[in-house]
């Protein structure tokens, strides 16, 4: 049995089988992340200072391996599933083996740039010296991540999302299990150094991750070359520089894009790090106390972002399966399905991200006390951030549909002009101390939106969508205003007999019950709607039963 059959048989290559088996890996990576977040934050000593500290370093480690490999997996899925679907195994595999060459050389020299560069960044760029140590620390993961991302792009393009699942969920679950005990380890230190403790366990865990790709790769190398001996077609005949042309083309573009977006992360941590301390000048006495609060608010912000990046796991699976999907339906002019796939894709995320957003609007408050007891400030921020939550949803299906077009430019220009609109408005905005931190998730939906309806307009004029306004769009918000209304009241009339923790946890389980029923009352979902979910058939013949819907 070649590659191809055994990985068909194995996973189910369908589009929503693919999107489903992200979608749980990514539910699982976030929560992951979110209980090592949650718990370190209340670690005595850590808090939103530390956090401060975790995150900027992040920031500044992300931007370098988004150079080195973001948006690589789009690339090689796309074009290893133009080459399958050919039936030219041998140039796939060709293009799997140049690029890993590549790509991991390119992220060796990033990983040493940013270990002898830490100093240097967080001193001149950053203005606060100790953020050296979590930069230093997380300098040899890029070259890991450089060479996880090829492998992960080629499986991909394949048709299996195993490689993808597994390895991140995997990378996440001792992220998560070395982050809390390195962190604890050091309690009794300066928040920078718990810090930088906290982030060894990144570099630790991508190794890991990256062990079990080579192993999963080593193991199906002999179905691939099967494949590529039987090949019948012929190869497609370029040499390695016109070969890296092509792969460049395409990533260079959509790097850029990733590029962008990471780059809006990097100018928020530089300019909260330095605009913050304008703001305060004068209010806080000395240079120690201005660093201490820009690293609070800059916390402060990232504790609402990982917050708000929970359901965007489940809305981003999308993005990733898109890609190859609508890549190999163009190959064969099957352009029925990209329209499908498509539309499906925003209308499922509209229906997904809605109730997320309106509930988490109406709790904040609560939410924050639960979670983060020791660190309970930012309600207001979440609030606003809400709704960049919704735009960065549907930028995720319609950056993935113009990349599967071939567009990969496109999303990466909107985003350059959100970036600098940001840049400016994040320097008037967070130096102004009465608006101080709150400036920048003001700009991050201003860009976010302005990138959207760029991206839209482009996408539009490839393909006109098969939605509908009322059903696809305008129900879903009403439902979502329904189950934000009826969670607030239930919230509030729960407080009055018992404490916040089990009144937020009863109203979030009260709003999803609610929030499902309201769906299945106005018949949001269609029939072949549900049919398109896995199981769908099964799952309809049970909502008959319940006369939900008629046959």
């Amino acid at each position: 049995m070649g590659s191809e059959e055994k990985i068909k048989k194995e996973n189910k290559t369908s589009f929503m089988k693919n999107v489903a088996m992200l979608m749980l890996a990514q539910i699982l990576i976030k929560v992951l992340g979110f209980i090592y977040r949650l718990v370190i934050v209340n670690v005595e000593g850590f808090g939103d200072v530390g956090n401060g500290y975790y995150d900027a370093g992040y920031t500044v480690y992300s931007l370098l391996l988004t150079i080195s490999s973001v948006g690589i997996p789009s690339v090689i899925s796309k074009l290893v599933s133009e080459r399958v679907v050919r039936g030219d195994h041998r140039g796939a595999y060709r293009i799997f083996k140049v690029s890993l060459t590549t790509f991991t050389i390119i992220g060796a020299i990033l990983s040493v740039a940013l270990f002898f560069g830490a100093d240097f960044i967080a001193t001149n760029i950053l203005d606060v010296p100790d953020i050296r140590y979590i930069l230093m620390v997380l300098a040899p993961a890029i070259m890991f991540v450089a060479s996880s991302s090829v492998i992960r792009g080629y499986f991909a393009g394949l048709g299996s999302m195993k490689a993808t699942s597994i390895s991140q969920t995997l990378e996440q679950f001792f992220n998560c299990v070395l982050t809390i005990t390195f962190v604890y380890a050091l309690v009794g230190k300066d928040p920078a150094v718990m810090a930088a403790g906290g982030n060894v366990s990144t570099t630790l865990s991508i190794i890991i991750s990256f062990t079990y790709l080579y192993i999963f790769y080593k193991r199906r190398k002999k179905g691939i070359m099967k494949d590529c001996e039987a090949q019948t077609v012929e190869q497609e005949d370029k040499t390695t520089g016109k070969l890296l042309k092509t792969i460049f083309a395409i990533s260079i573009p959509m790097t850029l894009g990733s590029l962008v977006s990471v780059v809006n992360n990097t100018i928020d941590t530089v300019t909260i790090s330095n605009c913050i301390q304008t703001a305060f000048q004068g209010i806080l006495e000395t240079k120690e106390a201005l660093e201490t609060k820009a690293m609070e608010l800059s916390g402060l912000l990232s504790k609402v972002v990982t917050i708000i990046h929970l359901p965007l796991a489940i809305t981003g699976s999308f993005c990733t399966a898109l890609v190859p999907a609508i890549s190999s339906a163009i190959a064969t002019n099957d352009y029925d399905t990209v329209n499908k796939r498509l539309s499906f894709s925003f209308f499922s995320s509209i229906l997904i991200i809605m109730p997320c957003a309106a509930g988490l609007a109406v709790l904040a408050r609560p939410i924050l006390e639960l979670i983060y007891p020791a660190a309970s400030d930012g309600a207001g921020i979440l609030m606003l951030s809400t709704i960049t939550m919704i735009f960065v949803t549907l930028n995720y299906v319609v950056n993935g549909g113009l990349y599967g077009f071939g567009k990969v430019h496109i999303p990466a220009i909107a985003l350059a002009i959100g970036a600098v609109l940001k840049l400016i408005l994040n320097i008037i905005l967070i130096s102004n101390p009465a608006i101080n931190i709150y400036g920048a998730v003001i700009t991050a939906i201003l860009c976010q939106g302005l990138s959207f309806v760029i991206c839209m307009y482009y996408l539009n004029k490839e393909i006109k969508l098969k939605m509908n306004f009322k059903d696809h769009v305008l129900k879903p918000i009403i439902a979502s205003v329904i189950m934000g209304v009826m969670v607030y009241v239930v919230y509030r009339l729960l407080t009055l007999v018992i404490g916040n923790s089990i009144a937020t946890i009863i109203s979030i389980i009260f709003g999803a019950l609610i929030y499902a029923l309201v769906v299945l009352l106005m018949k949001i979902l269609k029939k072949e709607d549900i049919y398109m979910i896995p199981y769908g058939t099964k799952i309809y013949k049970v909502l008959v039963k319940l006369r939900f819907y008629k046959e």
